[in-house]
């Protein structure tokens, strides 16, 4: 007999109905009826009077309550006491970002906060929460029991997780098969919410950035982020982190270019005892320090060609030696590496592997410069500024039309971090309630250049810069930047003309 049915009572007869019900739930064809005949099964299994299911939103990954069966009642969907969002649930938080089994006796005189459980005249007593796995081992959800008994449920965990992990798949399956002819391309496309990474900004640039994330977020593959100094690639690196399935474990911070090349070494892959002079004592480096998490190698680019060779091994085998050792032991750490550099003109210039190379282009996210990001800017400068008055500890300021189109005309060559810098020392500067353009040291050529232009001549010159940038990036092909700034060819065609932009431009 498995480990699955030792603490269930009545093995064979648990497994035998358990085989049962897999054979039923495969049968199903509507989506709806499969999570209620789910939660009906689990209810029969456990002996329960409640079970809800919990699906993590493919959009914005909220957990939301999308079926509850209680006292042998598929309950309607649209109960208005139902809790629909359920990411301030403490408890359900801790077992989906934990991905642990959640087992609770004695609920009415616990200290736990269990709100997204019914009301009932007789409280809830033995409570059982499971992390529900896709085929991928990515939690997608949680399925959870309760009772007004006092009964043992720890033993249920294992069998519900796999039928619940069975039902997922399922799911996905009646998703594909029901999805309307033609349908598939906006499907794939679908652009999830920018809250639900963290990240600000509504331009096509960072939609599409987006877009890639949430491609890339519950896979284990190997992510590339390149882009100018200043564009936020460490935290476009923290937001696929957290909203992935590492986000209970570490992300790990190391930049290559900080550390000579010996150093370097032994900060990422550790030592051992005597491996050096100093070395007093084992050591462990930063992948093991990042294990089961993610480990972010900031300008990968300037990483010495000898330590190039040691990161292919990791990437290869996913196994490290630690200096002074001659043994190697696994890691499971996924790598994200980050660099302002072209690394394939560093290929040809033999100053970078060519196999790492392709191992790291797996999958490459490239991030815009903030000239490339249109209305952005002024959103993200309301945000630094909000941020700043929090840190401050002093009234929200107010921003003056004069400061705002002096940001928007600025082509900000240090990108993001040249405007948190920029507007953080502008609050502080700031006595009043009114950011003006005193406040804020941009260069005085840029001020002098764009002082006698209006607000609507300087948004256009925004938007003339953005248009060159991006043709001279696709090189020309015009059909290519129209695809990329999410315009129609005759659009972008219509404001050449309007931005009296000539050929002659585009090769600057």
């Amino acid at each position: 007999m498995g480990a699955m049915f030792t603490h269930v009572a009545q093995p064979l007869v648990y497994a035998e109905a358990l085989l049962q019900q897999y054979a039923s739930l495969s049968q199903v064809l509507d989506g709806g009826a499969l999570s209620g005949d789910f939660l009906g099964a689990v209810a029969q299994l456990s002996g329960c009077e409640l079970t809800q299911l919990y699906l993590l939103d493919s959009k914005d990954r909220r957990l939301e309550l999308r079926a509850e069966y209680l006292n042998g009642v598929l309950q309607p969907r649209d109960l208005a006491d139902l809790p629909l969002n359920c990411n301030d649930e403490q408890l359900l938080q801790f077992a989906l970002r934990q991905s642990r089994v959640v087992c609770l006796g004695a609920l009415s005189t616990s200290l736990y906060h269990t709100g997204f459980l019914p009301p009932q005249a007789t409280p809830w007593q033995s409570l059982l929460c499971v992390p529900l796995l896709s085929s991928r081992k990515v939690v997608e959800g949680l399925v959870l029991c309760a009772s007004r008994r006092h009964v043992e449920l720890q033993g249920f965990a294992d069998s519900l997780g796999r039928l619940g992990t069975f039902v997922l798949g399922q799911l996905h399956l009646l998703q594909r098969l029901h999805w309307p002819v033609g349908n598939e391309q906006s499907v794939a496309t679908a652009v999830p919410d920018a809250s639900g990474f963290g990240l600000i900004g509504k331009s096509p640039a960072m939609r599409r950035t987006y877009s890639l994330i949430s491609k890339v977020l519950n896979s284990s593959y190997t992510i590339l982020l390149r882009g100018e100094t200043g564009t936020g690639k460490e935290v476009v690196a923290r937001a696929i982190h957290d909203g992935g399935p590492r986000r209970s474990r570490p992300l790990i911070v190391q930049n290559c270019a900080a550390f000579a090349e010996n150093l370097l070494e032994s900060e990422l892959f550790g030592y051992r005892k005597g491996a050096f002079t100093g070395a007093d004592r084992d050591r462990p480096g930063l992948f093991d320090a990042a294990n089961g998490g993610t480990l972010l190698l900031d300008e990968i680019g300037d990483m010495p060609l000898p330590l190039q060779a040691k990161l292919l091994r990791v990437l290869q085998e996913g196994e490290i030696r630690p200096l002074g050792s001659n043994d190697t032991h696994k890691v499971d750490v996924r790598i994200i590496a980050a660099t302002h550099r072209d690394l394939s003109l560093l290929v040809k210039q033999g100053r970078f592997r060519e196999d790492l190379y392709y191992r790291l282009v797996q999958f490459p996210i490239e991030l815009p410069a903030l000239r490339q990001r249109g209305g952005d800017i002024l959103d993200l400068a309301r945000h630094f500024a909000n941020k700043a008055c929090t840190s401050l500890q002093r009234d929200s300021v107010r921003w003056s039309d004069a400061a705002l189109s002096q940001l928007a005309a600025y082509a900000f060559p240090g990108n993001v971090r040249e405007l948190k810098g920029l507007v953080e020392r502008a609050v502080l500067l700031c006595e009043g309630h009114e950011l003006l353009p005193e406040h804020f040291s941009l260069p005085l050529d840029a001020i002098a250049q764009d002082s006698s232009r209006h607000l609507r001549e300087r948004l256009a010159q925004v938007e003339r810069n953005l248009l060159i940038d991006c043709l001279r990036k696709n090189h020309g092909n015009q059909t290519l930047a129209a695809r990329e700034l999410g315009l129609p060819r005759r659009t972008l065609l219509y404001r050449f003309g309007r931005l009296n932009i000539k050929p002659s431009e585009l090769n600057g």
